[in-house]
């Protein structure tokens, strides 16, 4: 058994809305775990996710902090540097499906804005963090990764990103201030314009205008 943290708090990240992400690294069933507080891997899918290259494997080598090991070893870092990332553009692709979705959702009805927006937020942050995990520029994990892409950041102002970010927290960590009708309405009227930056992120993808990491 292994226990890491990740996420905010290994970033020195956190504020009041601030979870702390946790890791549990067993073999087989382990009752001591509750999968609403950790993340619970088996060491073989730990290596799968090391030899595909995938997302969360950069994540956890890049990030993630031994908590505890029952041999003083860490277990991460001693299986070495995930495979290359290859995944770039399915995975963003994904995640702009999960943003047509939910933009599809809050522009047809009204009963789950919050949720939605909630959802835009979720695609809209992993959309940016596999991008620039894809490029050959420093991987962002942090809910700012749209906004910490230099020339290709997402082009709306702070205060519209952060309606989007509160709507995130509302609906996981069940705190905040709630949105209002005409916060709500301006954070439907930026969708196009963060619709067109997907848009224009996966054309350069395609073109192969940067290295993957």
């Amino acid at each position: 058994m292994h226990i890491y943290a990740f996420g905010s708090i290994c970033r020195g990240e956190v504020d009041a809305s601030s979870d702390i992400d946790m890791l549990a690294i067993v073999n087989g069933h382990d009752t001591r775990f509750n999968p609403s507080d950790y993340s619970i891997y088996s060491y073989a899918r730990i290596r799968d996710l090391w030899e595909q290259g995938n997302a969360f494997a950069w994540h956890l080598f890049l990030e993630s902090r031994l908590i505890y090991s029952p041999d003083n070893i860490d277990y991460l870092r001693s299986i070495g540097e995930p495979s290359i990332y290859k995944s770039g553009l399915a995975d963003c692709e994904k995640f702009r499906e999960i943003f047509l979705s939910a933009k599809e959702s809050i522009c047809s009805s009204d009963l789950t804005e919050i949720f939605d927006l909630s959802s835009i937020f979720l695609g809209v942050r992993n959309f940016a963090t596999c991008f620039s995990l894809h490029c050959n520029t420093r991987p962002d994990f942090s809910r700012n990764s749209a906004r910490n892409l230099g020339d290709q950041s997402i082009p709306i102002d702070d205060f519209t990103y952060s309606l989007y970010e509160r709507a995130r927290v509302l609906c996981t960590r069940g705190v905040g201030e709630l949105l209002n009708s005409d916060e709500i309405d301006k954070a439907k009227i930026a969708l196009s314009e963060v619709d067109s930056w997907m848009l224009d992120i996966l054309n350069i993808i395609k073109r192969g205008i940067y290295e993957r990491v």
